[in-house]
């Protein structure tokens, strides 16, 4: 069995607010232009098709894999799987394709997430007894021990607080990923397939640190034995943590012999991923332990002795909180500004079920770049990326893959 597994083409919808230009269009109807669009890259009838893995954390239920193979006009036989691993949904579904492909289950596999969050039912529990109303309720439980299911925004408070990542970093760092995302917004149009009319991300923008500074604080830190002082400058303000949003993202792979087969050429392939658990008290912290299993993995499959973070040459976290990219740079070595080179999840907003598929895009892209630009100065660099999330409950998600350019692989 062929250890990597080639990707063919990727694309990512714009991302939008809660309630923006996106907000009328259901999950599959954000993804069935960016599916169109796989297909006229790579040149694919929709009948090479052998399934599609989406993955979804709102939809409460049904099968948007399969609403997503009808609308866009693949045949009825195609499979269709949906995933709901919450914010890890698109990675893992990436993940479940790959196992597809070298299982023999299929030869062809369409994988990525989309969330519908303007569009997200709304929720209640089912009375117990008939003299009972409906509650309606925000999410539901990610651990049994209420104990260890803390709400996610105190989690991170308390945690910026335990480890000194006072309100004015997490700014600083949050204020860095919107400049950035400003910055690239013309070069990654390349990477976006127009959604509604809007082909570029709505909610980056340029802010002044004086403004961000007046940001309503969202969550304080729960310690009795803090002062309010230090409570305060270590509180996480609205620009520290990423807007609700609506987005998709989709990645097409194949097998050794479906490109063979589909004259395919792959730009990139699949090394290695890590869907893990860590604890459910902290849940920003869990792409680390994905990130670092990852990077293990990715190492054994190109039969190295170590694989570290710094020999990326693009990484893209989902930081969902800015104290969580903090962290994560923290523990693996390095510098906040060497990831999410034009923006991360900060900048963008969080479509839960699509950010981890969005921040692979977002790598994919990354590495094309710099390969373009490697050709025009005659550089040596990195091939390998890795884009990782982390979930609630404690769950966390990382893919890592190496660009080929136009060298095709040996099958």
């Amino acid at each position: 069995m062929h250890r990597h597994t080639p990707i063919i083409a990727w694309t990512r919808s714009p991302v939008t607010p809660v309630g923006g230009a996106l907000s009328q269009l259901q999950e599959h109807e954000l993804a069935t232009p960016l599916l169109r669009s796989l297909l006229a890259q790579s040149g694919l009838p929709a009948t090479a098709v052998d399934a599609v893995v989406l993955g979804n954390a709102l939809g409460a239920g049904g099968n948007p894999a399969r609403m997503l193979t009808l609308a866009a006009g693949l045949p009825d036989s195609c499979a269709a799987h949906s995933v709901d691993t919450q914010c890890c949904s698109g990675l893992d579904a990436i993940a479940m394709a790959v196992g597809l492909l070298q299982s023999g289950q299929a030869k062809v596999v369409i994988a990525g997430g989309a969330e519908a969050w303007s569009r997200s039912p709304i929720r209640q529990t089912r009375p117990m007894r008939s003299d009972e109303a409906p509650q309606s309720y925000e999410r539901p439980p990610f651990a049994p021990d209420p104990a260890r299911d803390p709400d996610m925004l105190q989690s991170a408070a308390d945690y910026a607080l335990q480890h000194g990542h006072t309100r004015s970093a997490q700014e600083h760092y949050a204020l860095r990923s919107h400049a950035k995302a400003v910055a690239a917004q013309a070069r990654l149009s390349a990477e976006i397939t127009a959604v509604a009319g809007i082909n570029h991300d709505v909610y980056p923008r340029a802010i002044k640190a004086e403004r961000a500074a007046r940001m309503p604080v969202v969550a304080h830190a729960n310690d009795s034995s803090a002062s309010p002082a230090d409570i305060n400058a270590h509180a996480l303000s609205a620009l520290t943590i990423s807007a609700k949003a609506d987005g998709a993202a989709l990645i097409l792979l194949a097998t050794p012999d479906a490109c063979v087969r589909w004259n395919l050429q792959p730009r990139a392939q699949w090394l290695a991923s890590a869907s893990i658990g860590a604890a459910p008290e902290t849940p920003l912290l869990a792409a680390i332990a994905a990130a670092r299993m990852a990077l293990l993995r990715g190492a054994k499959s190109l039969s190295k002795s170590e694989l570290l973070a710094q020999d990326l040459s693009a990484l893209e976290l989902h930081d969902a909180f800015a104290v969580q990219g903090l962290a994560f740079c923290d523990a693996l070595g390095l510098a906040p500004e060497s990831i999410n080179w034009q923006g991360g999840g900060l900048a963008r907003g969080h479509p839960i079920g699509a950010s981890g598929a969005i921040a692979l895009v977002r790598c994919l892209a990354q590495l094309q770049a710099n390969a373009q630009t490697q050709a025009q100065t005659d550089a040596q660099t990195q091939t390998l990326g890795m884009a990782a999330i982390a979930g609630a409950g404690g769950i966390g998600a990382a893919t890592l893959v190496q660009w080929l350019g136009n060298d095709r692989p040996v099958f």
